[in-house]
């Protein structure tokens, strides 16, 4: 499937923002918090905040959502990179993966295994429990439900509450890969054409690659 080369719905520039717009876009997640304070000192605003500005109320929202599932959710930090991680390779986001590729190797995941996110649970490297995560994203992907020996893997791994989120992180992820490849979004780093979600080959093995990310969502 051929894409745009720009994007078909660039970011709304900061200037035509309205006071509404972030005054509602503020408050639901803290790491975006600091680009939204209207400081004269505030980072430069990222691409996807500037994409959710254009439709700010629903944008809001599911910052409210995605900022509970990190900032309040049961599951530990690198169980949830390893899923995005995945749903980004499946999905071919760039825009996804480029954002959570510093993310994952903050929270734990080597290089080596966040390259070999891409191969997904058949590659060797992974534990028991981090295939049956990476099943998990592919099942909930393909055919939108875990089956019955999935979800006694899981089930004997996670507590209900941690399992639910495995599916909404997912569910999550997939709705804003969805929304990031049909506008065209690009990522604010420029490393992106480095860290192909779907080239296995884009960075050599035992690489590290710290893109300028602003870490969003």
């Amino acid at each position: 499937m051929t894409r745009a080369a720009e994007p078909r719905l660039p970011p709304l520039p900061v200037a035509e923002w309205t006071e509404e717009d972030r005054d509602l876009l503020r408050g639901n997640l803290a790491r975006a918090d600091r680009y939204l304070s209207g400081a004269a000192d505030a980072p430069p605003m990222p691409p996807i905040l500037g994409l959710f500005a254009r439709h700010s109320q629903v944008g809001a929202r599911w910052l409210a959502f995605n900022g509970t599932l990190i900032e309040s959710g049961t599951l530990s930090p690198r169980d949830r990179e390893l899923l995005i991680l995945r749903v980004g390779a499946r999905t071919g986001c760039r825009y996804q993966w480029a954002e959570h590729l510093r993310m994952a190797q903050a929270a734990g995941l080597t290089f080596d295994q966040v390259s070999a996110v891409r191969e997904g649970a058949s590659a060797p490297l992974w534990s028991e429990r981090d295939r049956d995560l990476l099943c998990a994203a592919d099942q909930l992907v393909d055919d939108h439900v875990l089956d019955d020996a999935l979800w006694e893997a899981l089930a004997s791994r996670f507590d209900e509450r941690q399992l639910l989120e495995v599916i909404f992180v997912v569910g999550s992820y997939v709705c804003l890969a969805m929304l990031l490849n049909s506008v065209g979004l690009l990522p604010a780093t420029g490393a992106d054409h480095l860290l192909d979600p779907r080239n296995p080959t884009a960075v050599p093995a035992g690489s590290r690659v710290e893109p300028d990310s602003p870490d969003l969502p």
